[in-house]
């Protein structure tokens, strides 16, 4: 039962609990408990599961820690401290198992002065990273507290001398959980909890977590289930304890008839101003090169403000640089530090007095995320500001940061029934131990993400994994377990199957770039993720040419802007004048007064060229393009992304097999296009869209697609079908993914329904996509409760102008994009004052 913590426990009850070394260790760093203290420590050192949800800088961490770090104190003085691991603490990143270390070990030195001897309470980090020297000295002298990964957690549970040390591990911390939660990774996560506490039963599971949505659901997927019934689970909300500043800021008052030399220049000016008016700042980019970009034009524009005082920090860094950054930057010597996604959780960075997110984060709890890192102490403000260059993000990132301040916080997607993960983790087990085939079912079904499995699709990852499909030894894909019908039971098969496990473990796939080749002639590269969206003929832009794609060979969250929208087109329906309009956007956005001008201005333009969309009412514009001679159906779908997606693609796969047309689609969060050589009619074909047959349709209009071969090489590679690593040489992507189309021929022809192959279908309607909110909005049409409105427009009006450029921006220049909207801008306010 999921139930949510009422009230704070008195600071007298929580000091009653704490050894005397603990108790004054505390109040002599802090001044009195923080409040998700007040709630947690007593319910954690009572035993109970909780999920702790509170900003960043919140005392989420020590919270967790103050109830273990007691009682193994306790233990320890009074000699009965065990040689083995008390607590599993589990993090996404390695960097943060560090910083978590590094911030467990100095206050237990701090509490050894204060009891004037050695507690022995060991702290070890167990990670990709450790050497074997130093996990070896674990097997002889294992940690009390042990900081881990999710991947390096599933290794060492099925590691035989290992997994004797997890027997009765006493706490499980999950932190970041949110960030878990959401991705195949926490799925993995979900079954090495049930896998730990089959052999740890009074395990308390204790959830650190930012701020977050539903709650509710994150709780079940921490509690899990026990005897088909869901544990107790208490949940710590404080997600809104901290002041808030926060701001978008336009660079320009025009953020489409500026040119792009001049918006550059003004977003640097203002980025400099506000870095040197604060002590330490946080830049966000959301791309790795933008972050090198970045670090880059702030050296050449402003080389007396910045030399070895800004620095860089992402992924594609060495550790070592990685970790100097870190460190730098908790002694104040850095000015500024530009990251793409590495900082967005807990480690501690020391001092940062405002973050800059440059661009839209895409989601409410992101941006919240992101804003977290300055303010860090308990106390402070979290002081932020968005930078916008583009009118659609713009609208976003105003009604983003109005939900953030309002407390309207978006819903994170957990993958369920993933087949793929399903695979990897009974392999796993089957490492362990001989297994009886109903345990094991069971076993799994107490995972959150697995309570609903059907028993015939978890007997079908058994026979494919205890080699019932024969034929797939031609593609060398040999059976992992053995399985004995008549007894029901399972177990390891052949001697490389250990080595095999744990050279191929994990959920991240492996992504690249993709060579594009003319003829024999290489031209350039571009990410995969972007490959996925193309199929035959369509056109994208590369090096400033244009070249049509015809084959492939090898190698977000959504903010509802919709409600905002809908005022808008009340206010300009009414002839409201201009100052009042101003007013309502200044008192309803949290914009300076360049956005604000801008916002007004897109409006203006959209209602009197063509319409205002909104929730309830979908506007579809065709028009032609005089130049190209292609013909453009531009739908206003303020659904998201995962749903336009989905709608866009059932919609193509209508006309296609109807009107016998293949045309090219382009998606963004606000709606999607269909572009054709011919006319073709697109009412028609999404009214042939029916909601009780989506699923069906969906599964036929991705079939044939690059969408679904890659995300099966992904689920084949988790499913361990294809392998990474084999007797110490590692394949590459690209010959993974040849191999991933060899083998999707192969199980087509076992079934076309095959287990892995399901999973991969899954994958993309569900979590790459969002196919039941899909059926939902098909369903509102179908009632009448969405009403669709066909325009004719001469140009692509302003709401679409990005929407034109989607197929093909990820690959264009920055300038040519810009040049382009202001060009169509130009024509269109043309056009209106021709109207007027």
């Amino acid at each position: 039962m999921i139930t949510y913590s009422e009230k704070p426990y008195k600071p007298e009850q929580i000091r009653h609990i704490l050894n005397p070394i603990i108790d004054k260790w505390f109040f002599t760093r802090f001044k009195e408990f923080s409040l998700p203290q007040l709630f947690g420590v007593m319910e954690i050192h009572s035993r109970n599961n909780i999920l702790v949800s509170a900003p960043t800088g919140a005392t989420k961490t020590l919270t967790a820690f103050l109830s273990i770090l007691n009682e193994l104190i306790d233990s320890s003085e009074k000699g009965i401290l065990e040689n083995r691991v008390y607590c599993v603490y589990v993090s996404p990143l390695k960097a943060l198992s560090n910083d978590i270390q590094v911030n467990l070990v100095e206050p237990l030195k701090e509490m050894e002065k204060i009891a004037g001897k050695k507690l022995g309470i060991r702290v070890g980090v167990r990670t990709g990273d450790t050497s074997a020297s130093e996990r070896a000295k674990m097997l002889k002298h294992p940690p009390h507290i042990l900081i881990t990964t999710p991947e390096s957690l599933a290794i060492m549970l099925s590691s035989i001398k290992f997994s004797e040390l997890l027997k009765n591990v006493e706490w499980f911390i999950a932190d970041e959980v949110h960030a878990l939660a959401e991705n195949k990774r926490g799925v993995y996560l979900s079954l090495s909890m049930e896998r730990l506490n089959r052999i740890s039963p009074s395990m308390t599971r204790i959830g650190l977590s930012a701020t977050i949505a539903p709650l509710e659901e994150i709780a079940k997927y921490l509690a899990g289930y026990e005897k088909g019934q869901l544990r107790n689970c208490k949940i710590v909300d404080v997600q809104f304890i901290k002041n808030m500043d926060l701001e978008v800021l336009s660079p320009v008052p025009d953020l489409v008839g500026e040119e792009h030399a001049i918006m550059h220049s003004s977003m640097y000016i203002l980025i400099d101003n506000l870095i040197q008016s604060h002590k330490t700042t946080l830049i966000f980019t959301n791309t790795r090169s933008a972050t090198e970009r970045v670090v880059h034009h702030l050296k050449e524009k402003f080389p007396k403000n910045y030399t070895e005082n800004i620095g860089a920090h992402h992924g594609s860094l060495s550790k070592t640089l990685r970790h100097s950054i870190e460190s730098r930057l908790r002694k104040g010597e850095l000015k500024v530090i530009v990251s793409s996604t590495s900082l967005e959780l807990g480690i501690d960075i020391g001092y940062i007095d405002l973050v800059i997110c440059l661009g839209s984060p895409k989601s409410v709890a992101r941006f919240l995320q992101r804003a977290g890192r300055s303010g860090h102490k308990l106390h402070d403000t979290v002081k932020a500001r968005i930078i916008v260059l583009d009118r659609d993000d713009l609208v976003e990132c105003a009604v983003l940061l109005k939900s953030a301040i309002e407390k309207k916080i978006d819903k994170i997607h957990i993958p369920k029934n993933c087949l793929d993960v399903l695979a990897q983790q009974i392999h796993g087990m089957s490492l362990e131990q001989r297994w009886n085939i109903n345990e094991l079912f069971n076993l799994v079904k107490q995972s959150y993400c697995y309570h609903d499995l059907e028993h015939k699709d978890f007997i079908e990852i058994i026979e494919y994994l205890s080699g019932k499909y024969a034929s797939l030894e031609d593609r060398h894909i040999y059976a992992k377990i053995w399985y004995d019908e008549e007894t029901g039971e399972l177990g390891k098969k052949g001697k490389m199957s250990r080595v095999i496990y744990m050279t191929n473990i994990g959920t991240i796939p492996e992504e690249s770039h993709v060579i594009v080749k003319v003829g024999e002639q290489a031209i350039g590269t571009i990410d995969e993720a972007f490959l996925e969206r193309m199929k035959r003929g369509d056109v994208f832009v590369l090096g400033g040419e244009r070249y049509e794609f015809l084959y492939a060979k090898g190698m977000v969250a959504y903010v509802n802007a919709s409600v905002f929208r809908k005022l808008m087109n009340e206010m300009f329906c009414a002839n409201k004048p201009k100052n009042e309009i101003m007013d309502f956007i200044n008192s309803f956005l949290y914009v300076d007064k360049n956005a604000a001008e801008s916002v007004y201005d897109y409006f203006y333009e959209q209602f009197n060229y063509a319409e205002i969309p909104s929730h309830s009412r979908i506007i579809v514009e065709n028009y032609s393009d005089d130049k190209s001679k292609r013909k453009y159906y531009i739908f206003h779908t303020l659904y998201g992304r995962r749903v336009n997606d989905c709608l866009s693609r059932a919609v193509a796969f209508a006309i296609a097999k109807t009107q016998h047309r293949d045309v090219e689609i382009g998606i963004n969060d606000n709606g999607f296009y269909v572009g054709s050589d011919k006319s073709v009619n697109v009412m028609q074909a999404l009214a042939l869209v029916k909601s009780k047959e989506l699923r069906k349709v969906m599964d036929m209009a991705i079939e044939h697609t690059e969408v679904l071969r890659r995300r099966f090489r992904h689920c084949a590679s988790r499913a361990m079908m294809i392998l990474r690593s084999y007797k110490g040489h590692e394949k590459r992507v690209g010959r993974q993914q040849v191999s991933s189309m060899i083998l999707l021929s192969a199980v087509k022809r076992i079934n076309p329904d095959f287990c892995i192959l399901k999973e991969a279908r899954r994958e993309v309607l569900e979590d790459l996509m969002d196919i039941e909110n899909t059926i939902k909005v098909i369903e509102g049409i179908e009632q009448k409760k969405i009403l669709i409105k066909e325009i004719k427009t001469s140009l692509p009006s302003p709401f679409a102008f990005n929407l034109i450029l989607q197929g093909f921006t990820d690959i264009m220049k920055i300038e040519d994009k810009v040049e382009f909207l202001r060009r169509m801008h130009q024509q269109v306010m043309a056009k209106i004052k021709v109207a007027k």
